[in-house]
């Protein structure tokens, strides 16, 4: 699951992990992402502690067995953390979806604590270029999802992802208890509160948050790929 930050990939995450047929990860390539960036994001040591550092070894694992003897594997993946040096090939071993939100309410959730965000902390362009690189790599379009059908229609919209993927739809993942998990990373003290809570997905309602004007050319710049994705994402209706 490729998502940018600010968006319902952890509920999603939460949904798979109530299945029991499924394991799941939290946003593997997190520490090497913070280690060749350098970037000062929350608990940035704690991350790079928690995590294998070398991408090399992260991709050999997420490709490999699934953990814990289960059917699926849900991998919760940070677009902007699959850097250039990251290989690609690894992905043609895994079943891959785009999961995409209204870049106005993915950036005026995100200021709250990265306030000045690029537009390469959005996820948006990795996103596109994943979409084209599984596109040409396997002459398949990779299955595209917005948060705001899954809000909108929970159960409607993940029978039709798991009838996408050739998974039976299971309802047990349309709710959860609240609460932490182990399976969460180091840094759910930092971004979770809102997700612990919960237990299930709350119904979509419009943000009525405004982007500031001095991100205008960065919502301007990633709208252009949210419509570009949005145009292949799944419908359920």
């Amino acid at each position: 699951m490729w998502s940018g930050p600010r968006n319902i990939s952890t509920a999603l995450m939460r949904s798979w992990e109530n299945r029991a047929d499924t394991s799941v990860c939290d946003e593997p390539l997190y520490a090497h992402y913070l280690k060749a960036t350098g970037l000062p994001h929350p608990g940035r040591q704690e991350v790079m502690a928690s995590q294998e550092n070398d991408w090399r070894k992260v991709t050999a694992a997420l490709s490999g067995e699934i953990p814990s003897g289960k059917k699926y594997f849900y991998q919760k993946h940070m677009a902007h953390h699959l850097l250039p040096q990251v290989g690609r090939k690894w992905l043609m071993k895994l079943t891959n979806v785009i999961l995409i939100r209204d870049p106005a309410e993915v950036l005026t959730s995100l200021i709250k604590i990265t306030p000045n965000p690029t537009v390469l902390e959005t996820g948006f362009p990795q996103q596109w270029e994943v979409f084209n690189w599984l596109q040409e790599s396997t002459g398949v379009d990779p299955v595209v999802i917005d948060s705001r059908d899954v809000l909108s229609a929970p159960e409607r919209h993940l029978q039709a992802l798991c009838s996408e993927l050739g998974v039976p739809f299971d309802p047990a993942m349309l709710s959860w208890p609240a609460g932490p998990r182990p399976t969460d990373g180091v840094w759910a003290k930092y971004w979770y509160a809102e997700v612990e809570r919960s237990t299930g997905f709350a119904p979509y309602r419009p943000k009525p948050d405004q982007v500031p004007a001095a991100l205008q050319p960065v919502l301007n710049e990633c709208q252009v790929f949210y419509e570009r994705l949005g145009a292949h994402r799944l419908r359920s209706d």
